[in-house]
């Protein structure tokens, strides 16, 4: 999940939020504020609803935002590397760079996360009972909002520990098969597995609820198991993947000494000099040797063709901070993961800062087809 801005950097990790988070914001703050705190503490005056409930949709996202911290942390104490962490729409996510190299670091990463959304739902529980015994007026609408962080954070890691990818409890269910077997690839199916039954029950469900007369929030568990069963099936296909991979180092597969141009080259000169006299979609923009960019067709086809001439490559190609590098002796299996940022599927191999190669899906795709052949 990409973000659509940035807002800092936490334990040395860039966190970003997606646009999609306004959308579960918003409804969250409503809810809140026009019908859970006015139905249960009338009479009191509206502003005080917006403020409780704004609030707590704050301290909400901020608890999910702890809760990707814990992860990422445990992940660079265990050796990966941590890309970011978005916000987005269904929650949080940690971009780790690679796997877990034993059954114990994938158990201490995935259950890190949920423990820390159990330790905020008690924390906010208490803090309830607290302010319940000792606060008078208007103190109990502190005590409704206490009350609800401490019921969602608590909910979230019941959810968080259920036992299907890509959920927590899909990775803790992972490192118990991986323990237990032997086999990585085995175990990633399993909880790959679990997900979809998962799904497929929440969208059975969830349509249960709305088609009689439960409410919209049946469409929303609809929609949780839909985004389950696309992400189980994206890390079962990853898990085979890996398995035919397995031993295949990045410079086996790569482009050697890409052509590529500078980012002061007009889109209109690169579609008329650069495009169709090299067979690749895909140019690097470098300086001198060092990769500081990015430009595929997608992205030189989204210009308008009048702006053209006056628009640069570098106005248009991934930034040097986006790009995905990878080194020649990377396992390849190591790589897949990040190849989904904003280079479009592509890699760019360096030695020492200089650009050696290039990683493109074609490329991937022919690995894995030399690969299945040996097995």
């Amino acid at each position: 999940m990409r973000a659509s801005f940035r807002i800092g950097r936490i334990a040395g990790v860039p966190v970003g939020v997606n646009w999609s988070v306004l959308v579960i914001f918003g409804l969250i703050a409503w809810a809140l504020s026009a019908q859970q705190f006015p139905a249960a503490y009338p009479d009191r005056p509206t502003w005080q609803y917006v403020v409780a409930g704004l609030s707590a949709a704050v301290a909400f996202f901020v608890g999910l935002l702890a809760h990707e911290v814990s992860h990422a942390i445990v992940a660079k104490r265990n050796g990966l590397e941590v890309g970011g962490i978005t916000l987005w729409l269904f929650g949080g996510v940690a971009e780790l760079r690679g796997e877990a190299r034993t059954p114990g670091a994938e158990l201490r990463i995935a259950g890190v996360g949920p423990l820390v959304s159990l330790i905020l739902g008690l924390a906010f529980g208490g803090l309830a009972a607290i302010a319940a015994l000792v606060g008078t007026g208007d103190g109990s609408l502190l005590v409704g909002a206490l009350a609800w962080l401490g019921g969602i954070n608590v909910l979230l890691a019941v959810f968080n520990v259920l036992p299907a990818a890509p959920l927590d409890g899909g990775r803790l269910l992972r490192a118990a098969v991986w323990k237990w077997s032997g086999d990585r690839t085995k175990a990633s199916v399993v909880a790959a597995r679990a997900g979809w039954v998962l799904g497929i029950l929440l969208i059975v469900f969830g349509l249960w609820q709305f088609f009689t007369g439960v409410g919209f929030g049946g469409i929303w568990l609809a929609l949780i198991g839909w985004f389950l069963i696309s992400a189980a099936g994206a890390e079962e296909q990853q898990a085979r993947i890996g398995q035919v991979l397995q031993g295949v180092r990045v410079g086996d597969v790569m482009t050697p000494q890409p052509q590529s141009v500078t980012g002061s080259v007009s889109v209109a000169d690169f579609v008329d000099h650069y495009l169709f006299a090299y067979r690749h979609t895909t140019l690097p923009l470098t300086e001198g040797d060092r990769p500081v960019g990015l430009v595929t067709l997608d992205r030189v086809r989204d210009v308008a063709a009048d702006a053209r001439g006056a628009t640069t490559l570098e106005e248009v190609s991934c930034r040097a901070d986006e790009l995905v590098l990878a080194h020649p002796e990377e396992p390849l299996t190591d790589l897949l993961p990040r190849l989904n940022e904003c280079a479009d599927g592509r890699a760019l191999v360096v030695v020492e800062g200089r650009l050696v190669g290039i990683v493109s899906p074609s490329d991937i795709s022919r690995a894995v087809q030399r690969a299945s052949v040996r097995q």
